[in-house]
């Protein structure tokens, strides 16, 4: 008895000593609906919409306020005043333009015409103070008309609530020609209350297909617009005029489907069938309260929880359900297929999202990561690849990598594995291994030239990445010969860091691209300049840290980041915005990168530049995100950074601890379990972490294991108002490493020009300084140790390679041209730097220009005449001068509308040819045009070449609204 009662008291003792370590989770204190803003973002690039949608749902009921341009892409912007009406497909957040489909509008005007045109339309001013928006809910007064309009939904179906001023001329316009370019079209009248049809369209989604089923509360007679669109079946837009005498709201409720009416009509019975609107209403909301729950935090500032939780509301709007109530849905294929093992899902902005919005979703979306993970795997077996930007059953070629590949893999390695693994691991493999998209030179090269890919730089890191969370699922699951493979692959980093410049940089014909300005945007890089990239290699920060020389190098380059002069030049790029420095929080480059100052032992610089962009580039206003909120990722950024930690390295199953920015969060799990996290003194001074606890004990690693979060318990941090030394000794921080299979750089033309007069000095370099570097001049004979600057005087190829230890890197070969040493070229036009294809001698150095433009092979002169002279050197028999140019007008590169060349012998008296272009004929063609001129048998020594710029666009460009202007893309001048 006596053992009895003191294992009782012992048990007690050590129960209360847990429960004393056990903080109380957080507590909402009113309705977390009430704190979402769904105007943030609708303002500056957020490029997000007000409108009534449900979490990850199938439809976007919200109002269209501009028709195109960029800032137009969700289909509202915050400082517009009109409305042309209320349609059901909309992007959150996305760069470019889509959806919009099946308008509705109401009005007391029988009017088919939009008002676009600045005609008298159906559209009408509004007012922001006479409307509301909240999750699931919408509202607005029509200001011309009068009309009150009340809007929410259900995941694949919709309900609109109209309030006319009186009973009569009460019309509902439903237009299918809105926005997208529609491809067929079709509507049909089931009875004076019933409607169904569908919208086939062209925009992003180029064969994008939406069915729909409508059903009203009153009567009407329609009026068919007259005639219909030409060319397309059916009718494209109708006038619904209802009956009704005593006046009472009108509801129309509406279902859709992407692949039938017999889809749309069942989702929209399944779904809201005869609930009222403030029943669908409730619903919604109710729904929305449940999904804002997962993370409960508790402030007294206001504004940062609205912040938080418009966050939470955005991160969990894409991506989009796409499958019918009875589990149908449209494939990559375009086919129907069915499942009801998993829901399907579209709208994957991947090269966005994998960075932080998918390492969110594998702790508070476990389940959904899994249907995510088959929909990519059903899409591998209907499309021939996993997404990379999925839309609308289209694969839209958009953004760079593979990074299905890196959710599947930060997933599995979780533990999250509710799927054909095997089969996850072959598609991904599949993904990196095709040769398309620089994939071939990537493999061939260990990187991807600059004239061979465009984007070269940021596509042979983000490759790397990929190919390192391939490695890491295939060491998970004993696969020796992949992850050699792909943690080799991983380390192709290596081949684009130049050791001079320390930065990240183009190997234009193994060179490094020149003149090289890290501020300059160019066709290098994707949405972004070397300064912007040159930090991403976060799958090796340590050997990327040895590469710079040390920690203390990192740390010099990061402050020099944020401290650099917050311009750009180069192309203008509209995504570079949320500089602190050449630090761009609104795009996704840079979103680690205040992070990295944990990995070398300076986690007081993190917690000041976390906390900066926290209160400085989120905002309760309408512009209050810095860039495109793109589909959750800016959110979730938010999200991670204000509970105190982010995902550095999806794959590694750590997050990097920062700066908390509320008194007290809590994590509810899909477990059961919660994680708490509770900063003590925190306050807008003391951002800074004085002490950490882990579950009560003493916690001094600046980073975080997933699976202590997912265990459950709590996290402490004591905030003080100055830098402390927690978590700054070597074994406390973080760290990523590649120290199995090793590679070696391949070695680089540090000095030499590829096309030279005479004779030209090269020189060889490499990354490694340990290691030997070989060369090869010619096809034929041995490799050479390099040890002392070579001379090449005529057409030779150069091989080169690097070894070290008996690892041998890839091997380079170059050509080098000799350019006739009579011929001089004066060019009296300025072409712009990231387009001179090798510099002044590019027009007569004999390498041809490609038909992408973005790979460094043509020169560009933009809203510039050319105007060129050639030296032969002395009088030389000419029969033909030949010159030629690109056209891509979608990059608004157009043919000149004139090309003169003028022959002397004196260059004084000209003898001139002419070559007029008619270049403003519409194309989507890429073409190259050689304009060859004759001369029959002229001996002359002088060639001067004026080709005339297009100018202002055609008013069918797009450009033309923001008075555009040409660009001329010219490469070899030819004398025969």
């Amino acid at each position: 008895m006596k053992l009895y009662k003191s294992f009782f008291y012992l048990s007690l003792l050590f129960f209360v000593g847990c429960t004393q370590d056990k903080i109380e989770e957080a507590k909402k204190d009113k309705k977390l609906i009430s704190y979402v803003n769904p105007f943030i973002g609708t303002g500056g690039h957020g490029h997000t919409y007000p409108g009534a949608t449900m979490p990850f749902g199938m439809m976007q009921l919200s109002p269209d306020t501009r028709l195109d341009g960029w800032d137009g892409c969700s289909g509202y912007h915050y400082s517009d005043t009109e409305i042309y009406g209320f349609s059901h497909t909309h992007l959150s957040g996305t760069g470019v333009s889509d959806y919009g489909d099946i308008l509705l509008m109401p009005t007391n005007k029988l009017i088919f015409n939009n008002g676009a045109d600045g005609k008298e339309g159906y559209k009408s001013k509004f007012s922001h103070e006479n409307e509301e928006a909240e999750p699931g809910f919408y509202k607005v007064h029509l200001d011309d008309t009068n009309i009150d309009v009340a809007l929410t939904l259900s995941k694949r179906s919709g309900m609109h609530q109209y309030n006319f001023p009186a009973s009569d001329n009460q019309f509902v316009i439903l237009d299918l020609v809105h926005r997208d370019k529609v491809l067929d079209a079709k509507i049909n009248r089931i009875s004076d209350t019933e409607l169904t049809g569908y919208r086939f369209s062209e925009a992003w989604a180029t064969d994008q297909r939406l069915f729909f089923a409508i059903e009203t509360s009153h009567s009407f007679t329609d009026v068919l617009q007259s005639p219909p669109k030409k060319g397309l079946a059916g009718a494209q837009k109708i006038a619904l005029n209802f009956i009704n005498p005593n006046n009472e709201p009108v509801s129309i409720k509406i279902g859709i489907s992407a692949v039938d009416i017999e889809g749309a009509k069942k989702n929209l019975e399944a779904e809201i069938g005869n609930q009222t609107f403030e029943e669908v209403k409730k619903t919604a909301q109710d729904f929305w309260e449940k999904q804002l729950e997962k993370i409960v935090v508790e402030d007294t500032n206001e504004d940062h929880k609205v912040n938080f939780y418009t966050s939470m509301y955005h991160v969990s709007i894409a991506p989009n359900l796409y499958q019918d109530v009875d589990g149908r849905y449209r494939g990559m294929d375009m086919k129907i297929h069915e499942t009801k093992d998993f829901d399907y899902y579209t709208v994957f902005s991947l090269w966005d999202t994998y960075r932080a919005a998918h390492p969110l979703y594998t702790i508070i979306e476990q389940e959904k990561t899994n249907d995510f993970i088959n929909t990519f795997l059903a899409k591998y077996d209907e499309g021939g690849i996993m997404p990379i930007w999925d839309l609308a059953a289209n694969y839209t070629g958009c953004m760079i990598g593979y990074h299905a590949v890196p959710v599947i893999a930060d997933a599995y390695l979780k533990g999250i594995r509710s799927y054909d693994v095997e089969k996850a691991f072959k598609a991904m493999k599949h993904s990196a291994t095709r040769d398309k998209l620089g994939l071939d030179s990537y493999k061939n090269f260990g990187f991807i030239p600059v004239e061979k890919e465009s984007e070269s730089v940021s596509k042979t890191l983000e490759y790397a990445y990929d190919d390192w969370t391939i490695a890491q699922m295939a060491k998970s699951l004993g696969k020796e010969d992949d992850y050699k493979m792909y943690s080799e692959r991983a380390q192709y980093y290596k081949n684009v860091f130049d050791p001079e410049s320390q930065f990240m940089r183009g190997r234009f014909r193994n060179t490094w691209f020149a003149p090289f300005d890290p501020y300059e945007v160019n066709f290098n890089y994707t949405e972004a300049n070397s300064w912007q990239y040159s930090f991403y290699v976060p799958q090796d920060i340590t050997g990327f840290t040895k590469l710079l020389g040390g920690k203390a190098q990192l740390e010099n380059q990061l402050d020099k980041l944020f401290t650099a002069e917050d311009k750009t030049s180069g192309s203008h790029q509209v995504d570079i915005t949320g500089l602190i420095g050449q630090y761009a929080h609104g795009n996704e480059p840079s979103h680690h990168m205040a992070y990295l100052y944990n990995f070398v032992n300076k986690p007081g610089k993190t917690q000041e530049k976390v906390r900066q962009i926290l209160t400085e580039l989120y905002t309760n206003t309408p512009d209050g995100i810095s860039g495109n909120e793109d589909c959750g990722q800016m959110s979730a950024w938010y999200i991670f950074s204000s509970l105190g930690f982010y995902p550095v390295t999806p794959g590694s199953n750590q997050y990097i601890i920062g700066s908390p920015l509320f008194e007290k969060a809590t994590i509810n799990l899909e477990s059961g379990k919660s994680f708490t996290v509770e900063a003590k003194n925190q306050s807008e001074e003391n951002k800074y972490i004085k002490s950490v606890k882990l579950n009560g004990e003493n916690y001094e690693y600046s980073f975080i294991n997933h699976s202590d979060i997912m265990n459950g318990g709590n996290l402490v941090f004591e905030m003080t108002n100055e830098p402390s030394n927690w978590g700054t000794k070597d074994k406390f921080i973080p760290s990523t490493k590649i120290d199995e299979h090793v590679i070696v750089a391949s070695p680089f033309i540090a000095k030499g020009a590829i096309a030279f007069k005479g004779s030209t000095e090269v020189s060889l370099g490499n990354v490694d300084k340990e290691a030997s570097v070989y060369y090869r001049l010619g096809s034929k004979g041995g490799f050479k140790k390099y040890e002392k600057p070579l001379t090449i005087a005529k057409f030779m190829n150069l091989a080169v390679y690097a070894e070290k230890a008996g690892i041998k890197s890839k091997t380079i070969t170059t050509d080098f041209y000799k350019i006739d040493p009579n011929l001089k070229i004066d060019l009296l036009s300025d072409y712009a730097n990231q387009y001179n294809a090798g510099g002044n001698n590019a027009l007569i150095d004999g390498i041809l220009g490609t038909e992408d433009f973005r790979t460094g092979t043509w020169q560009g002169y933009f809203d510039t005449d050319l105007v060129a002279v050639v030296d032969l050197g002395s009088q030389k028999e000419i029969n033909e001068v030949s010159v030629s140019f690109l056209q891509d007008q979608r990059s608004w590169i157009f043919y000149p509308t004139e090309v003169t060349c003028l022959i002397s012998s004196d260059n004084k008296n000209f003898e001139v040819g002419y070559y007029r272009i008619d270049n403003t004929t519409e194309s989507d063609e890429v073409k190259i045009r050689e304009i060859k001129i004759p001369f029959e048998n002229k001996n002359i020594r002088y060639i001067k070449i004026i080709a005339k710029k297009l100018g202002k666009l055609p008013a069918w460009h797009l450009g033309y609204k923001h008075d555009g202007r040409s660009w001329l893309f010219v490469d070899e001048i030819q004398i025969k």
